[in-house]
């Protein structure tokens, strides 16, 4: 089964193609947004997957956008997350840090001056998971117009991700992958729809790109090019994001990252029902614009992955919802196993329950 060739993505060494995607799950310790001995079982628990890319990671306190989600921003949280790769290494696995910026995806609670960042003072019409400090309950709120990013800010932000990567290098991780995809920071900059920007860092398509290479550059400096990867959703169309003209973006992008040398491009596709297929064209000239390896992620089945990958369009395929209640997934898939299904209800906040109490197959 394809599914089960080893291969080898930038510098690390895959054992076989079932990676296991980026899910937030909000269990990090509070006060401090600090992972913890419950998350390192969880992430221990799929250490069979080719290689972990962790829930999406928030590399400053400004670049929060949901309660409980955890950062890589301070000692505390560089500490709990050593738990976390020592338990997966521990078993073998592989693990990568998913860097984080929400940008306007966010709510005034997370700022002193109530005021999420983003390229331009565009609200997203999107909601986030926020729990209410008074009552603990957590829901789905409403985001804010967010304020604009001065130009000389820009440059801070660059730094807080290469800050980041050097954290995760210092907490252990393999490598880590940019989040550049469904609406965050950089995927804000990357879209006309969200970018009206009129300095250097919008209007044409090279200064719409120009902070996701500036980020790329930074963290590559700190972790490496070769244990770099980033993730793209090329067709999202929600949260204020539909804009026709980024899959070409991105493709121009492509281009940079692969001058760059990053290990990895990752494809966040759609996997709602009846969503449209990514299509064959822009497969064939992502491979023409970057030599670098191809994840992908999004409802795919065990044939549909192997098929995509012997095809050549890929390398590897992420799988995310199945990863919740099989922690033996690559098991399940190269026995023909049956898959547990997982209680909607405890997928955001909580305790073990939900998280770490679903088995293995007998």
């Amino acid at each position: 089964m394809t599914l089960f060739n080893p291969v080898t993505i930038g510098n690390i060494d895959l054992p076989n193609r079932v990676v296991m995607a980026p899910m937030t799950r909000s269990r990090s310790t509070q006060p401090g947004d600090v992972p913890n001995a419950m998350m390192a079982e969880y992430y221990a628990q799929r250490a069979s997957a080719g290689m972990i890319i962790t829930e999406a990671t928030q590399i400053t306190p400004e670049g929060k956008g949901y309660s409980f989600t955890p950062g890589i921003n301070s000692k505390a949280q560089v500490a709990g997350w050593k738990l976390v790769t020592e338990a997966v290494h521990a078993k073998e696995g592989r693990i990568v840090l998913q860097l984080w910026h929400v940008g306007r995806m966010s709510h005034p609670m997370f700022h002193a001056d109530g005021k999420p960042v983003a390229p331009s003072a565009i609200a997203p019409d999107a909601t986030v998971w926020i729990v209410d400090p008074e009552t603990g309950e957590g829901g789905m709120v409403e985001c804010p117009v967010p304020r604009a990013l001065e130009t000389d800010e820009i440059a801070r932000v660059v730094e807080d991700y290469r800050l980041a990567a050097r954290n995760a290098k210092a907490a252990g991780f393999d490598g880590v992958e940019i989040h550049a995809a469904n609406g965050y920071l950089i995927d804000e900059f990357l879209r006309s729809t969200s970018n009206h920007r009129d300095d250097a860092y919008g209007g044409s398509v090279e200064n719409r790109i120009r902070f996701a290479v500036e980020v790329a550059e930074a963290v590559t400096s700190e972790m490496g090019a070769n244990r770099t990867g980033i993730r793209f959703s090329p067709f999202i169309t929600q949260r204020g994001m539909d804009d026709a003209d980024a899959p070409q973006t991105i493709l121009t992008l492509a281009k940079e990252l692969d001058r760059i040398g990053l290990a990895y491009i990752h494809l966040a596709e759609a996997d709602w029902d009846d969503a449209p297929e990514t299509p064959e064209w822009f497969r064939k000239e992502l491979r023409k614009a970057y030599s670098g390896s191809v994840i992908v992620a999004g409802g795919y089945t065990p044939d549909k992955a192997n098929a995509v990958i012997e095809n050549g369009y890929v390398d590897a395929v992420a799988f995310g919802r199945p990863f919740i209640a099989n922690p033996d997934l690559p098991r399940r898939f190269a026995e023909d196993l049956s898959l547990s299904g997982f209680d909607g209800d405890t997928l955001f906040g909580g305790d073990a329950a939900g998280y770490t109490t679903y088995e293995a197959a007998a």
